[in-house]
């Protein structure tokens, strides 16, 4: 689909963006027209950017830049690195959320493979970011599920449920906000550059 030159370049941005990402929250404002009589006041999403970050460089430099993006992201993390929420190093996986760490890369696979299926408009681009999304959501529930009935040592001690509550569902609008900005950005972007 494109030149590796392409593909690299793509992947060392959504690096970047995703790591970025990590440590910026997303914030939403008030409605326009409040502001003259309340002010500008912005309201938490309760997420960051990371998961947009993810999804964008799979809108835009496909679903093999997006994976090796994320990849390269992960094993950063691994090595010591601090460019996770909670640090970086081999023992991240014992956390709950390592899973959706590791959706990231399937994630922004899938999510690259529908952004290139037609051509870019704005319903396609947001139908590939939550098929990314789920892809995410799913790979973090698996993952949860086997730690927690492997129940190995050292692990993090959460009940099941609560972990699903906290990682996936309670999370799942600020990520669907942060979905809708992608695909207005990403549509934008690709029209821009004429793609």
């Amino acid at each position: 689909m494109f030149a590796a030159s392409h593909q690299l370049l793509w992947s060392m941005i959504g690096l970047l963006l995703t790591m970025g990402g990590t440590f910026l929250e997303a914030h939403v404002t008030t409605l326009p027209w409040g502001w003259s009589s309340n002010g500008i006041h912005t309201i938490s999403l309760g997420v960051t950017f990371q998961i947009g970050a993810v999804l964008l460089v799979g809108c835009l430099g496909g679903r093999s830049a997006g994976a090796l993006s994320q990849i390269a992201y992960i094993v950063m993390g691994l090595t010591l690195l601090p460019v996770f929420a909670e640090g970086g190093g081999i023992s991240y996986i014992k956390l709950s959320q390592f899973g959706y760490l590791l959706g990231f890369i399937p994630g922004a696979w899938v999510c690259g493979l529908f952004a290139f299926k037609a051509k870019p408009k704005l319903e396609t681009l947001t139908f590939s970011c939550i098929c990314g999304l789920l892809t995410v959501h799913i790979c973090g529930i698996c993952y949860l599920i086997i730690s927690y009935f492997l129940q190995v040592k050292g692990t993090e001690t959460m009940p099941l449920m609560d972990a699903i509550l906290k990682y996936s569902w309670y999370a799942l609008p600020g990520q669907l906000a942060v979905v809708c900005a992608v695909a207005v950005l990403a549509y934008l972007l690709r029209h821009i550059m004429f793609y």
